[in-house]
């Protein structure tokens, strides 16, 4: 895709899609495309909308420009309200726009998300960095293009100066944009250099970030998406606030909860189905000098037997991952998150501490505090809410895009 375009093809929509678009939102569906001839995958276009003529045809009203898949049910996705006829430029100011906000809000970590997809107007690429390591996934037809994977990546190299920066792929969004097969792996390393000339550049993925003054290893060949959960962080730090006694960690993953919650707990336990996960988890331990019990279990079995054991917990976290992957799947995700929060709560003692998450795009936030409400009721337990809270600031809800905002994190009292 050149960067500089004279004309770029023209989409034409419908007055349905023009109006969600005018409402904030920066996707168009395929059922609003009313005209994309002869569109190539990942195009730049023009978007315009077309009148219903059967009322009265007027002319085509100029909505911005768009990068058009061929495959995703999302045929547009706007980056910007205007003609953009130099696309290399824009992306770098995006780029930029993207560090500058961090810089301004993002405190006390040098690990976090440098660029968030639409909340950061690069729709269908993110990055996230820890330390010297960065970390990259491409979501769309016109991302993964050559031409814009070339500016990303050189514009990344030259305002973070990476050691490395790798590429997390996602199979199944690969597949849905009908983009090529391709491995995860490593796609720059920056050259050593001695006196005499250059020597081969580092082969090392792994890197150790630190995040609310609490260390972390990462190792970009391995983990889970693009790696640690950077959108918790600010959860980690608030959970360890509140957090006292005994604690138990549920879906503890590489122990973010766990290492936090252990500067102010007198003993923490971890609880994943992951055995690498807790193997990371106990490294991280080591390397904060901390001494955590790690569990692997099934977290509903665990908790199932711990409750009907009478275990007690002064404070207990519930981050699991995602149980709705679409709408369908909300009934489901919505017993599974009942059935967590009624064992949780019966096993917090009295004036404990309860942290239930949810990553769940389609479990809203007032879904989830009435799975909440629903268990307490159950369990004869009175919930007073500390603090509602979701991402950290890095990953940036823009109004507007609802996608945007994904994670909700509840910190209450239990009695």
């Amino acid at each position: 895709m050149p960067g500089k375009l004279s004309a770029s093809p023209i989409v034409a929509i419908s007055r349905r899609g023009a109006d969600r678009l005018r409402a904030g939102h920066v996707w168009v569906y395929r059922s609003d495309i009313l005209d994309a001839k002869g569109v190539r995958p990942g195009a730049l276009v023009t978007v315009q909308e077309l009148s219903d003529k059967s009322v009265r045809p007027t002319r085509p009203r100029l909505l911005g420009s768009a990068l058009y898949s061929t495959a995703s049910q999302i045929a547009l996705r706007m980056i910007s309200p205007h003609p953009v006829g130099d696309l290399d430029h824009l992306l770098r100011e995006r780029i930029q726009w993207a560090l500058d906000y961090r810089e301004r809000f993002v405190r006390d970590t040098n690990a976090y998300r440098v660029i968030f997809s639409e909340g950061d107007f690069l729709p269908g690429l993110i990055v996230d960095r820890y330390n010297d390591v960065l970390s990259m996934q491409v979501l769309t037809q016109a991302m993964d293009a050559e031409h814009i994977r070339e500016v990303v990546v050189s514009e990344l190299k030259a305002k973070l100066q990476p050691a490395v920066i790798v590429e997390k792929v996602d199979a199944r969004v690969r597949q849905l944009e009908q983009l090529a097969e391709k491995e995860s792996g490593l796609i720059f390393s920056a050259e050593v250099r001695t006196d005499e000339a250059a020597v081969s550049p580092p082969s090392s993925t792994s890197t150790e970030f630190q995040m609310n003054g609490v260390r972390f290893l990462y190792d970009a060949a391995g983990g889970q998406k693009t790696g640690a959960f950077l959108d918790q962080r600010e959860n980690y730090a608030a959970a360890a606030r509140y957090a006292r006694g005994e604690a138990l960690d549920v879906f503890c993953y590489q122990g973010g909860f766990a290492l936090h919650m252990a500067r102010t707990c007198e003993k923490v336990t971890g609880v994943d189905s992951s055995r690498p996960a807790l193997e990371m988890a106990e490294r991280n331990a080591g390397l904060n000098g901390r001494e955590i019990e790690w569990i692997e279990a099934n977290a509903f079995d665990l908790l199932r037997d711990y409750s009907d054991q009478g275990k007690k917990y002064d404070s207990i976290v519930l981050d699991p991952p995602a149980f709705a992957k679409s709408r369908k799947d909300l009934p489901t995700a919505l017993r599974g998150y009942k059935e967590l929060n009624l064992r949780a709560l019966k096993m917090v003692r009295p004036g404990g501490i309860l942290v239930t998450c949810s990553c769940s795009y389609h479990v809203s936030g007032s879904e989830l505090l009435e799975v909440v409400s629903s268990a307490a009721q159950d369990s004869h337990r009175i919930v007073r809410i500390l603090e509602n809270r979701g991402q950290s600031k890095d990953h940036p809800i823009v109004l507007g895009i609802p996608e945007t905002a994904y994670l909700k994190c509840i910190i209450a009292l239990v009695t």
